[in-house]
């Protein structure tokens, strides 16, 4: 499981490990926020020549996994687990340093809370979104629409649908059907990167997203769709349905469902200094 957790407004991305119930974090986030260098992918290569150098097994413990950078895509990250983080936080003199221990001792204790009692992850995502001003109305259909994703989720799971790239694949066929756009062109549209789309949608774009997705999930269970390939088909399915009432909307209000706006900060304007 993929996230990105806030350091206060900073970024982290991390990986739970579902069988191990780990935590993993980007070093290279972390090292972003430590040290506040504009090149962390450097310092952490010299860090790492450094602490071979001392004969530290520290890096020996550091791992790789897959997550999203800058450009969208997937790719190699450096992560390492709380207590390898930890140590690592030893080797890098920072202010923010005990700051960060105890926000990672929270993000822990707050994941084990978690599992115990589902609700509060709902809870915090409300919070964080309150605290990025978005209205309740909107929070509400997010919430809704994820409580409708984790629907459609459970039954690819148990249908053999198990793998990430599976996941993916047919999310973007049931947001292609209905959007006319792939995942990645939606976001293109909307100027995001490495922002979670939905989390940029409209109400409007969050409502029809859980009309596909619900369609889709009560269709596969009516045709008792198994694997990739009938999931995939009951997907195109459930993205025609959304797509047809897309349309229908349109045509009466004369306004686009799918659009450009999104909730980003406006850009800093930085006058320049006169000569």
């Amino acid at each position: 499981m993929r996230q990105i957790k806030l350091f206060e407004t900073k970024k982290v991305r991390t990986h739970w490990d579902e069988k191990k119930e780990i935590w993993y974090f980007s070093v290279i986030d972390v090292i972003e926020i430590l040290t506040a260098s504009s090149i962390p992918k450097r310092y952490w290569s010299d860090l790492k020549k450094k602490l071979t150098k001392e004969g530290s097994e520290l890096y020996d413990k550091i791992v790789q996994l897959k997550l999203q950078a800058e450009d969208g895509k997937m790719r190699e990250t450096d992560v390492a687990d709380t207590e390898t983080l930890l140590r690592l936080i030893q080797s890098i003199p920072s202010p923010k340093a005990e700051p960060f221990k105890q926000w990672l001792a929270k993000v822990g204790y707050e994941r084990m809370q978690e599992i115990q009692d589902p609700e509060m992850s709902l809870d915090r995502a409300r919070e964080s979104w309150q605290k990025l001003g978005r209205s309740e109305k909107w929070i509400q259909q997010r919430m809704t629409g994820q409580e409708t994703r984790n629907k459609l989720t459970d039954y690819w799971k148990e249908s053999g649908v198990q793998k990430s790239d599976e996941f993916a694949f047919l999310t973007n066929i049931i947001h292609q059907e209905w959007t006319g756009l792939t995942v990645k062109n939606h976001k293109d549209l909307k100027g995001l990167k490495t922002q979670n789309l939905r989390d940029h949608m409209s109400e409007a774009e969050l409502i029809f997203t859980a009309l596909a997705e619900l369609s889709t999930r009560q269709i596969a269970e009516t045709e008792e769709a198994k694997g990739l390939k009938q999931n995939a088909i009951a997907g195109k399915k459930g993205g025609r349905i959304a797509k047809d009432a897309r349309m229908a909307l349109e045509q009466k209000t004369g306004k686009n469902v799918i659009t450009n706006e999104n909730f980003l900060p406006p850009p800093i304007k930085i006058k320049k200094i006169d000569q």
